[in-house]
């Protein structure tokens, strides 16, 4: 699997964030068929955040399929697939925090779901992988605008 983060991970723009980085190291995803970091350290100007503690993790997590799916023989006759089966790819990110005074953590959770018809990855890579780059482009771009939103809830 080539999905590797270096460290330390330039975070994306916040509001009230100044120059955010995240130092990760290595750890034990929960399925074999994921790769896991823990954010062990913050950087910037992040005032309030934590790094990984079990109470309190911080994470992030890359699953591919456990068995990945190939094309299906085309109908002899028409040439037509019957079915395209679907390899899905997906990367989560958990972050412990306290919703109020003297209470337990809870888990907040991103999920990043990348659905891919089998066949495409070889005959047309360079779609997915533009589809890849948008998408990471939009969140990069809109990080601050995401993050004001998830906590006003205006849009």
């Amino acid at each position: 699997m080539s999905f590797t983060i270096n460290t330390p991970v330039t975070g994306a723009a916040q509001t009230g964030f100044t120059s955010p980085t995240y130092t990760v190291t290595a750890d034990i995803a929960p399925s074999p068929n994921g790769k896991q970091w823990a954010i062990t350290a913050v950087g910037g100007t992040q005032t309030g955040v934590d790094s990984h503690t079990v109470s309190k993790p911080f994470t992030t997590t890359f699953f591919k399929p456990q068995q990945p799916k190939a094309l299906p023989a085309a109908n002899p006759v028409t040439g037509i697939l019957k079915s395209i089966p679907i390899n899905t790819y997906k990367l989560v990110t958990r972050k412990g925090a306290v919703p109020l005074v003297n209470q337990a953590a809870q888990i907040a959770r991103i999920y990043t779901i990348i659905e891919v018809p089998a066949g495409t990855d070889t005959y047309e890579p360079e779609d997915i992988k533009a589809m890849l780059s948008c998408h990471v482009g939009v969140l990069n771009q809109q990080a601050s605008g995401i993050g004001d939103t998830v906590l006003s809830g205006v849009m």
